[in-house]
């Protein structure tokens, strides 16, 4: 299993760091586990391209893990050229409405669509990339699925879990991966120490947990409940008995040198496993054992 970090920032504008967004490789699929502005760019980045993606898993629906869905769908349709399946897209309620908002034919790309599928220009670009007609609009397979589902794919499989971040607003997932080559939980947005991420990540090789802000500082509680404060996020990792923990999502002012160290120091007096600072591009490798063999970034490919 190969997790690649697209996306490890905010919804701050960065540079160095982009939206949510990670990729699993695991057996013949390449799996999407949310995709905020900018994550597309870096799955390009890394190598692959959105017609290697075949499945799309999305936590919640804020904007910062979800923007880039609709890139992700249309140029996975328009470079595949009608040759490969649709894609599998998992997530919360409302989903397959948006989803019908942004591709239907009274969508927000339904004019593209038609021009795309109707104009002789359009279908002659489609023929030339090997494409047959009459060319079909995308309709990619759309699951609404909420805490205690399973989703089960070629080998692998995903559990649902319940994230502590918004609600009631936005329903909010936290995702357990299980395959033979390993197990990775990635809580989304999650903050405070919350049982039910807890126990959807017990003994996973690898935890993705938001890493917001440095504890102590939070504005309110519900702050607190809400988004990963260091020594929570510690906690967490600590009580689900996790290998390593990977804590993404960070603030630009707890992103810099000497306050970065103190924090993962800082956590690692209660978690005692190994701790990752995530970065984009960065990749963790399991092994077949179950065990992460090694972490590198893009500078080291």
């Amino acid at each position: 299993m190969k997790i690649t970090i697209l996306g490890s920032g905010t919804p701050a504008p960065s540079l160095k760091r982009a939206c949510s967004g990670y990729m699993i490789e695991v057996g013949d699929d390449v799996i999407i586990m949310d995709h905020g502005p900018d994550a597309h760019r870096r799955l390009i980045e890394s190598g692959k391209r959105a017609t290697d993606v075949t499945h799309a898993f999305f936590t919640h629906l804020h904007y910062d893990h979800f923007l880039d869905y609709g890139r992700l769908v249309l140029q996975r349709w328009d470079m595949g050229a009608g040759k490969v399946d649709e894609l599998g897209v998992y997530g919360p309620p409302p989903l397959a409405r948006i989803s019908e908002q942004l591709f239907g034919d009274d969508g927000v790309y339904g004019p593209d669509l038609d021009a795309r599928t109707g104009h002789r220009l359009s279908l002659d670009i489609y023929e030339l990339r090997g494409g047959a007609l009459p060319r079909r609009k995308p309709t990619p397979n759309v699951a609404e699925i909420s805490p205690g589902d399973v989703v089960d794919g070629g080998g692998w499989r995903v559990v649902v879990g319940e994230a502590s971040h918004v609600q009631p607003y936005l329903q909010c997932h936290v995702y357990r991966l299980e395959s033979t080559a390993g197990t990775v939980c990635y809580t989304g947005d999650s903050g405070g120490i919350t049982n039910s991420v807890v126990d959807t990540a017990a003994g996973c090789d690898v935890l993705i947990h938001m890493a917001h802000f440095e504890s102590g500082t939070e504005p309110s509680a519900a702050y607190r409940a809400g988004c990963g404060g260091h020594m929570d996020v510690a906690e967490v990792a600590r009580r689900a008995g996790v290998k390593t923990l990977v804590m993404s999502h960070v603030l630009e002012h707890i992103d810099r040198p000497g306050t970065r160290e103190r924090l993962i120091n800082e956590a690692a007096e209660v978690f005692k496993g190994e701790i990752i600072w995530a970065e984009d591009l960065m990749q963790i490798i399991v092994g077949g054992d179950g065990q992460r063999t090694r972490a590198q970034t893009s500078s080291e490919w």
